[in-house]
């Protein structure tokens, strides 16, 4: 099919640019060039040369003559020739160049013995002095006709009942179907017989006439073909019995061309006859324009569009009744591919850039590709292609891009094509390019390029743009930098390390660009990797499992991560442990529980070691933690407040707190320290907060440490007034308490009494008089606040305070 083609008058011969604007600042220039329009854009479609008619595609007889149009207008001299298959077709005595263009093959021929076959994809190529172009393809094949591989089969029908009867042949062209009844053409204009396109013959309202022997008839210009003969018997009337409805053929999935006739069949029966209708699965309307009923129910869709594809359902109803059955099936229509916007032909300063665009529908969406001069055009150097290849870019354009370009829309239902010309302009006295481009690397981020001035026209030299991408980037990714005339170097900063660079350069003068420099490549310096993050966990009372994050990078630069460690009593440490760039854990394990560990991880690569990343990590909580286990079923809240700031960890059963604190201040009302653990499980249970600031140290209560518990026993004297004070001084003994042992316990109020360790938040430190004393294992205290506003005692549930400020805090043991 033909594109039309708007006229466009010619490029004026003697055109120059831009002569008629001010010459702009020197900076700016490169980007009005960018941005002046194309003299001729606007022009509409070229007209240096383009079809006017093309070929389309055929089916031939074999031994008969076979024309393929073609019809080119353009700026004579024009060279026609013609390609089969893609390889240029040789005239001979076999096929005939017309003088119009056209293509005549005198005896379209098949395959036999060692001659070629005529079949096959042809295209017209026009050439003249402005650039070559191609014409759609058309594909001719060769008119056939199969044997019949559904043959109509014989029925048995009642009086008023439906028969139904089918052939199915393949042929090219596509065979035309008639019937015979006894060998007489039936009669057409009978409403009782419906005859599809597809081969279906559909006889409604049996009569005791319509018995006889049917043939089904396949005729096209290669040969006719008539099929088995199926009898068919009309039996008596019915019994009238009611029957259900019952849909005997539904429609079939469909797939068309624009402007072909879809027929989507359905026979339906049941007493009384259903009632047969249509209507789409998505709910739209059918519509009535070209929508037809044929028989008692098969719908017929003339000159099908696009829109017309969707689900159709058949519904067969019982009258007067909900009572229906259904059948569905799916018609696809496809389009051939057309232009919405046809690429224009324009013109350019040579060193600018050139942009086409072309823009096609279709269903399915077509495949665009571009042409020049009649070749594939692909991505690459200076031309680019975008949006779905939509849109080609031709960047720093010189006498080599001037041609004509195609852009050539394909789908499943056809093809397009649309040419336009690029024009190169070239203003007299501009200057060559510029010399000696060199690149030389200063740093990982900043190499320096120099060159040299153009050997001729560089008085109207205004400046220079140094173009600079990656070497392995596609040359969108491109970035620009103007340099003043008078500088003959300039450094390129913010570089990627260890990575290649492709630069060149042009000379800009008020009449426009020179053509751009030899490229020259040049690779930024290595350097050593960063610190990495680190991060350590700690999983047990002797491991450790060190976490960062991976650097693929690494990998490509012969590089990894090391890992180093030791106790930090030690001077010497164990590794390094090499691990690839790809790896983001390494777990430590048999470690020393007692022990602070040093870790150290760094990143290498070709260049060195980078800097490490060092965590100091102390395994006692984790052992602590190990050793210590719940001894009693006392009652227990969640745990809040972890974290402890003094560093202090003093740990106790509650009930033994408890207890003391009930005979101190109702016995001798006496003021004192207090010590009031939130809940249970805050006293069996580690400090979670940062391992570095915990600390080891465990104050002895009650003279007892954990290695000499098991020395004790239940039936072990009572804690008297001395042991008291030393466990709980004064105010102002409060930073000297003595955690000498002093072999006494405190008696057990539950099943066993065991030492905990307990952060300095889960636990207040106060001053005040004890009026209530509560069950020791139940966790719940209360004391109205003292008068000199201190803290009283916490009820279940309270979140503990820190200490008020003017007591003082126990000395902190370090480690």
């Amino acid at each position: 099919m033909a594109v039309p083609r708007a006229a466009s008058p010619r490029r004026p011969p003697a055109l120059r640019w831009p002569g008629l604007l001010p010459p702009p600042p020197p900076l700016l220039l490169p980007l009005l060039l960018l941005l002046l329009p194309a003299p001729s854009e606007g022009f509409g479609h070229s007209v240096e040369l383009a079809f006017a008619v093309e070929p389309s595609d055929d089916v031939a007889v074999p031994g008969q003559p076979v024309v393929l149009d073609c019809g080119v207008e353009g700026t004579p001299p024009v060279q026609i020739t013609w390609r089969k298959n893609g390889v240029e077709l040789p005239e001979s005595t076999h096929s005939t160049l017309l003088a119009n263009g056209s293509l005549m093959i005198r005896h379209f021929r098949l395959q036999r013995g060692g001659s070629p076959s005529d079949e096959g994809d042809y295209e017209c190529v026009a050439q003249n002095r402005f650039g070559l172009v191609v014409s759609r393809k058309a594909r001719i094949q060769a008119a056939t006709m199969s044997d019949f591989h559904v043959h109509p089969q014989a029925a048995v029908g009642e009086e008023g009942g439906v028969a139904r009867f089918q052939c199915q042949i393949h042929g090219l062209p596509k065979p035309v179907i008639t019937w015979e009844k006894n060998r007489v053409p039936i009669d057409t204009d009978n409403e009782r017989y419906t005859l599809l396109p597809k081969g279906v013959l559909q006889i409604t309202g049996l009569r005791a006439e319509d018995s006889g022997v049917f043939h089904c008839v396949a005729s096209n210009i290669a040969s006719i073909r008539i099929s088995h003969g199926a009898r068919l018997t009309v039996t008596g009337s019915g019994s009238g019995a009611y029957k259900e409805p019952a849909i005997l053929v539904g429609p079939e999935n469909l797939t068309l061309t624009v402007h072909q006739t879809a027929v989507l069949e359905c026979v339906a029966t049941g007493n009384p006859r259903p009632i047969v209708s249509w209507s789409r699965l998505d709910g739209r309307p059918i519509g009535v324009e070209g929508i037809q009923v044929l028989g008692t129910g098969n719908l017929i869709i003339s000159d099908v569009t696009v829109q017309h594809s969707g689900v159709y359902v058949c519904a067969a109803n019982r009258p007067g009744t909900r009572v229906r059955r259904t059948a569905q099936g799916r018609l696809v229509v496809q389009a051939p591919a057309e232009f919405v916007q046809h690429p224009q032909s324009i013109s350019r300063p040579a060193g600018t850039t050139a942009m086409f665009t072309c823009q096609a529908q279709g269903e399915p969406p077509p495949h665009v590709t571009w042409l020049k001069n009649g070749q594939v055009l692909g991505p690459g150097g200076h031309v680019r292609l975008k949006n779905n290849n939509s849109t080609l870019t031709i960047s720093g354009i010189g006498p080599e891009d001037e041609a004509i370009y195609q852009c050539v829309a394909e789908n499943s239902a056809g093809s397009s094509q649309a040419s336009a010309r690029l024009t190169v302009l070239w203003a007299e006295g501009l200057p060559g390019p510029p010399r000696n481009v060199r690149a030389v690397s200063v740093s990982s981020t900043e190499v320096r390029v120099s060159w040299s001035e153009p050997l001729a026209n560089t008085k109207e030299i205004i400046g220079y743009v140094l173009h600079i991408r990656k070497a392995a980037d596609p040359p969108e990714l491109e970035y620009q930098e103007a340099v003043s005339k008078s500088t003959f170097q300039h450094l390129v900063s913010d570089l990627e390390p260890s990575t290649a660079y492709s630069f060149y350069i042009k000379a800009y003068t008020p009449r426009g660009a020179s053509s751009a420099s030899v490229p020259t490549l040049a690779s930024t310096l290595g350097e050593v990797p960063a610190p990495p993050p680190l991060s350590v966990r700690v999983l047990g009372s002797s491991s450790l499992q060190l976490l960062w994050e991976p650097w693929p990078r690494l990998a490509q630069h012969e590089g990894g991560f090391k890992l180093f460690y030791r106790p930090a009593s030690k001077t010497a440490f164990t590794g390094p442990i090499l691990l690839p760039g790809t790896a983001s854990s390494y777990n430590l394990s048999q470690l020393d529980p007692t022990a602070v560990y040093e870790v150290k991880l760094l990143a290498y690569n070709q260049h060195g070691d980078g800097n490490a990343t060092v965590r100091f990590v102390s395994l006692r909580g984790a052992s602590e933690r190990t050793a210590l286990s719940p001894p009693c079923d006392c009652r227990k809240d969640e745990a809040t407040n972890q974290t402890s700031t003094t560093g202090i960890v003093i740990g106790i059963h509650i009930g033994v707190t408890c207890i003391i604190f009930c005979v101190l201040f109702l016995l001798f009302g006496q003021r004192g320290r207090v010590l009031l653990c939130k809940d249970v499980e805050n006293q069996l249970s580690p400090p979670q907060g940062p391992r570095s600031q915990r600390d080891p140290g465990i104050l002895a209560l009650n003279g007892v440490r954990w290695g000499e518990r098991g020395q004790l026993g239940r039936n072990e004297k009572r804690v008297d007034m001395k042991e008291l004070e030393q466990l709980f001084p004064p105010a102002g003994a409060a930073g000297q308490l003595d955690s000498r042992p002093t072999g006494a316990a405190a008696p057990a109020l539950c099943e066993e009494t065991q030492l905990s360790m307990l952060p300095l938040q889960g636990c207040g430190l106060m001053e005040g008089r004890t009026t209530e004393a509560t069950d020791p294992c139940s966790g719940l205290a209360a004391a109205p606040p003292p008068p000199d506003g201190g803290p009283g005692l916490l009820s279940e549930g309270q979140a503990a305070r820190p200490a008020p400020a003017p007591v003082t805090q126990p000395a902190r043991s370090g480690h």
